[in-house]
């Protein structure tokens, strides 16, 4: 019975130690299916839900990802009434050079002062006369630097 295990653990990569056996059938087990984020439409009350799902997700399964791959990933999730025209102008500045995150929780913090329910009206995108689309009656375009607010 020992010349067999010691020949499949052979096949497998060499002979392991009764530790390094121990450390690979935990790191086996531990590979864990984690959910990612429901669609987000921009609805204030979900903000924080849609966060933490993210922030979870990341540090599970992107850990590697480059904060700009982090960042496309969260806007993949970003769809739908204003969060989609929210993200239609972050990405256009992201393209455009106008606007960088250095790590993926400042993009989460802009993007919670985007749609947090708060005493202040919800930041997202203003009017500009040059860069102006129409939404469903909605008029947005993006105003000059990163601060955008709805309209």
């Amino acid at each position: 019975m020992q010349v067999q295990i010691q020949a499949l653990l052979a096949a497998a990569g060499g002979v392991m130690s009764g530790a390094e056996r121990g450390a690979a059938e935990v790191n086996r087990s531990y590979q864990i299916e984690v959910a990612k984020p429901a669609i987000f439409n921009g609805e204030a009350g979900k903000v924080e839900g849609f966060i933490m799902v993210c922030r979870l997700y990341l540090r599970m399964k992107m850990r590697e990802a480059t904060v700009e791959e982090q960042v496309q990933w969260i806007l993949l999730y970003v769809q739908e009434g204003l969060a989609d025209v929210w993200k239609e102008n972050v990405i256009e500045e992201l393209e455009a050079g106008e606007m960088e995150y250095e790590t993926v929780e400042e993009f989460l913090i802009s993007l919670k002062k985007e749609f947090s329910e708060g005493e202040e009206e919800l930041v997202g995108v203003k009017k500009v006369g040059a860069r102006r689309k129409d939404y469903g009656g909605v008029h947005t375009g993006v105003q000059e630097g990163s601060k955008r607010e709805w309209v």
